[in-house]
């Protein structure tokens, strides 16, 4: 006549099956209270309870006979629900607890209403109802639990008083008790074992995003967030493309590097490399790879802003490179490496195979194709501090920056001789009201970008150069 009390494996399949803390925290396994023995617990509560009234004459005797079926029915309702068809139902549970609704307003009926042991098996009803299915199934429980009291009344008509015996009363209040302990007991334990799990999930969560970033260190930004994201599979796969290629190396890397210490060469190295990265990402670069002290960057892929933004992008990207090189050689020159560092760049836009390649085990995203070929042949060409595009680049990039012819070049793969052109600078730049200036001396260096200085540094620059200068003119003077 009751039903089963909650059972939280609906909530969560992992979590129902039940961590708890116990003791100094060490999680043991709490299963769930079944339906089978909740019902158990709650039809022999009714038993008692209908025991007690008959022997004390608040009941009718003939009541006895459904001691038989408040221990039967829970072996029935199990033998049902998991053996028969019935156990492939939807909701089986929920429509299980309907039916205990149902013989529960029958016996309320068949009691006469009776108002203590009433009042103590309809709140087994309502406690399992609201736990169990929440508002909705309370509600329509308690809608077929009245149903049935009107039936079973309208039938056997009300008992001749509402008041049980004190003994009667006492066991339907004990009965009840102990069922809603019961199973608020289990429910407890269960919500512990789901806060644990969420924890754990939680705990879990984090590891795995401190892993994954510290996996992106090995992949470009680009490519890490598309997998990550689900955008691209981690499969042997290729496209064809048109994207903008960037090679660059140091001019004068391998005269340092038998000069330096090999820890102070990796140090201004690895420095070098941590620089120009951000600049590559502020554009949006895909960084390929570092072989010794060249760079290797595409745009176009996995994300594209359209042929000419991505060639715009790179050559902006080389522009900026070139100019922070000039900063960064101030640092190193303050630090004692008298050797001049110069960077080379070399750009080339075209189709070219992107994707995977390797092995299934090992793969590396990378790009081939003659275009990476020429980006690589322009940048060997290329002068200290200069920076070559092919002719297509240059036809992407020609309204925004200034370039001058350089003539043509022959590169392997390619029918016919290559025009190439030198970027000078972006169009805005250049002129009177040009917001890059650059002096380089020896003795003296000044990088100046107005467009980067804030009013508060303007007043700090301002003081230095008018210092410099007066200390010029003094010396000037003496000498």
């Amino acid at each position: 006549m009751m039903s089963a009390p909650p059972d939280l494996r609906n909530a969560s399949s992992s979590a129902g099956r039940a961590m708890a803390i116990e003791g100094a925290g060490n999680p043991v396994a709490i299963p769930p209270m079944p339906d089978y023995n909740g019902r158990i617990l709650a039809y022999t509560s009714t038993a008692a309870i209908i025991v007690t009234g008959v022997l004390q004459n608040a009941f009718d005797f003939w009541l006895l006979w459904l001691v038989a079926g408040a221990l039967t029915w829970p072996h029935i309702a199990h033998a049902l629900t998991r053996r028969t068809f019935l156990r492939n139902s939807p909701r089986i549970r929920q429509k299980m607890l309907i039916v205990d609704c149902v013989i529960g307003g029958g016996f309320i009926g068949c009691i006469g209403l009776i108002v203590i042991p009433s009042l103590a098996v309809a709140l087994m009803l309502m406690f399992s109802c609201l736990i169990v299915g929440g508002m909705r199934q309370w509600f329509l429980g308690t809608m077929f639990m009245i149903a049935a009291i009107a039936v079973s009344v309208a039938i056997l008509g009300p008992a001749p008083g509402p008041h049980s015996p004190l003994l009667t009363s006492i066991v339907s209040i004990l009965s009840t008790g102990l069922y809603i302990c019961v199973t608020a007991y289990y429910s407890h334990q269960q919500a512990r074992a789901l806060m644990l799990a969420k924890t754990q999930i939680q705990n879990q969560r984090e590891q795995s995003i401190a892993l994954s970033h510290k996996l992106s260190k090995y992949l470009s930004p680009q490519v890490w967030q598309s997998i990550f994201t689900g955008e691209r599979d981690v499969r042997l796969e290729t496209q064809r493309k048109k994207l903008a290629v960037f090679f660059s190396d140091i001019k004068g890397f391998t005269e340092l590097s038998e000069e330096m210490e090999p820890e102070a060469l990796t140090e201004l190295l690895n420095h070098y490399f941590n620089e120009m990265s951000e600049v590559a990402l502020k554009y949006g670069g895909t960084i390929d790879k570092f072989v010794g002290d060249s760079i290797m960057v595409f745009f176009g892929d996995p994300t594209s802003r359209g042929q000419r933004e991505d060639a715009f992008a790179c050559v902006s990207m080389a522009i900026e490179m070139r100019k922070h090189m000039k900063i960064m050689r101030q640092k190193w020159r303050s630090q004692g490496i008298k050797t001049p560092l110069e960077i080379r760049m070399g750009i080339s836009t075209g189709y070219t195979t992107v994707g995977n390649f390797g092995a299934e085990n090992r793969m590396d995203y990378t790009i081939i194709g003659k275009e990476v070929n020429l980006a690589s042949r322009l940048e060997s060409l290329a002068q200290p501090g200069e920076i070559l595009v092919s002719y297509e680049t240059f036809s992407l990039i020609k309204d925004k920056i200034m370039c001058r012819d350089k003539g043509e070049i022959t590169v392997k793969g390619f029918g016919k001789p290559v025009p190439i052109y030198e970027v000078v600078d972006f169009r805005r730049d250049m002129g009177p009201h040009r917001s890059f200036l650059e002096h380089e001396h020896s003795g003296f260096a000044m990088y100046l970008d107005s467009d980067k200085v804030t009013e508060k540094e303007r007043q700090c620059i301002l003081s230095a150069l008018e210092d410099a200068a007066d200390r010029l003119r003094r010396e000037e003077d003496l000498s």
